[in-house]
């Protein structure tokens, strides 16, 4: 029961909620590298910083400005109407004159008119909308304003008592705050002077880490790196000195494992050729042939455990044509009277140690025309990956056996890998080489009834 509850508890924590869903899709849209991401850092606070910025200055200082200036020019109307209502109707010439030398506007009067039809709301309309708040609270007659038609100039006609209209026309400036757009400029300006050194210092910080990512993934594919250097931040430079301490390390024991292997040869061949000579002097007979037939098979033995210890880790990495290496392996299956078939997709060039790789696959190919009538080779050559398929109509192998014929000397007792001539090494030595490339050797189930070896490296 106790079970059953911590069961309930773990499936309500772990169940799929809005917000988990939404996290993951943010993640997928998300740039996934370090450059991308960095950039991001230091941009969105920024333009949050920013556009707070030009909030609280557009919604408080700009409208204050825009406000209390229109809030003058209405005055500036209101006092001309006074003066209107109080000079007699004849002769308006000293109102025209004070308006448009003291006050700045320019007015006219027109008996007996009008007003026109209201015009359509500006998109912008913020000079409009306290402009006709201000004439509606001070003068607080009928009005038609026009903010639009002359961009420079502000045009306003009151209805007067006597149904005289008042033309008004004021300079678009002395209602408005037109220079905001110059706060505007220099908040971008600086935004974009910023960023701009900023990306030139995440690109000098970020090289460093790019660069110790590539010379990780050649070493991880066994090609050389001899120009890596660390550099960049303290971190980063400690990163890569342990990188290059690693290697060395590596370096240096397959050096010494290789040197070690190179004498034990030296020494166990020096002992089988004094075999063979011995059994030449010895004469001709049934045991002696079944004694060279001993000595053939040690030393084909201690060829292959040579083989598998030494990795082919001292090939450089150069071109391999895949159309060459598929008639390779047709006229080795023509030699074994086997019926294979194959294909190539993509580029027939691939980056790899060619030798090293041709043994790869004819290990696999191998396996398949020694337990198999039928064989299919496939060569996929993609963007990143380069993919190699050998299906066989074989027996095949049991899926629980499967990562076991990868281990050195491992047989199986009554499967496709049962040879009295074997060391038990072609499966192990196809994987380290796919491993010393960056890849992988994985076995499944094949359509054509048998074994799948599928090999898997970085294009």
């Amino acid at each position: 029961m106790a079970n059953l509850d911590l069961l309930r508890r773990y499936r309500a924590q772990t169940a799929d909620t809005p917000w988990k869903r939404t996290m993951r899709w943010l993640r997928r849209q998300l740039p996934m590298g370090l450059y991308a991401r960095s950039l991001l850092i230091v941009i969105i606070p920024m333009v949050l910083l920013q556009s707070v910025v030009a909030f609280v200055f557009m919604e408080r200082h700009w409208q204050l400005v825009t406000q209390r200036l229109s809030a003058a020019v209405t005055g500036d109307i209101a006092a001309v109407i006074d003066l209107i209502d109080a000079m007699p109707a004849d002769d308006y010439s000293d109102i025209v004159r004070i308006a448009r030398e003291r006050l700045n506007l320019s007015i006219s009067i027109e008996p007996d008119g009008e007003l026109p039809a209201p015009r359509p709301k500006p998109f912008f309309e913020i000079l409009d909308q306290i402009l006709s708040g201000e004439i509606s609270d001070q003068i607080r007659k009928p009005f038609w304003i026009d903010t639009v038609g002359n961009s420079d100039l502000v045009e306003v006609r009151i209805k007067l008592d006597d149904q005289r209209i008042l033309r008004v026309y004021a300079r678009r400036s002395q209602a408005y705050a037109s220079n905001t757009h110059i706060f505007i400029v220099w908040m971008v300006g600086a935004s974009l002077v910023l960023l701009t050194i900023a990306i030139l210092f995440l690109r000098g910080q970020i090289r460093p880490i790019l660069t110790l990512a590539k010379a990780a993934e050649s070493f991880g594919k066994g090609q050389k790196i001899d120009d890596f250097s660390p550099r960049g931040a303290d971190e980063v430079r400690r990163a890569g000195l342990a990188f290059i301490q690693m290697r060395e390390r590596i370096e240096r024991q397959i050096e010494q494992r290789t040197a070690m292997l190179t004498g034990v040869s030296h020494d166990l061949r020096t002992i089988l050729t004094r075999f063979k000579l011995q059994l030449a002097l010895a004469g001709d007979s049934a045991d002696l042939d079944n004694l060279n037939q001993d000595v053939e098979d040690m030393q084909s033995m201690l060829e292959g455990y040579l083989a598998f210890a030494r990795g082919e880790a001292e090939e450089d990495v150069g071109q391999l044509k895949l159309n060459d290496l598929m008639n390779r392996l047709t006229l080795e299956a023509e030699l074994q009277d086997k019926t294979v078939t194959t294909s190539v997709e993509g580029d027939d060039n691939v980056r790899v140690r060619p030798n090293a790789f041709t043994r790869l696959v004819a290990n696999l190919a191998s396996n398949a025309y020694r337990y198999a009538d039928t064989v299919h080779i496939d060569a996929r050559h993609g963007s990143k990956w380069l993919t190699i398929t050998v299906d066989d109509n074989g027996p095949g192998i049991p899926e629980r056996s499967r990562e076991d014929v990868f281990k050195p000397f491992f047989r199986l007792d009554e499967a496709r890998n049962l040879d009295s001539s074997g060391t038990g090494l072609g499966l192990a030595i196809a994987r380290d080489i796919a491993r010393s490339h960056g890849g992988n050797v994985t076995l499944s189930d094949s359509p054509l009834g048998g074994l799948r070896a599928m090999v898997r490296v970085p294009a």
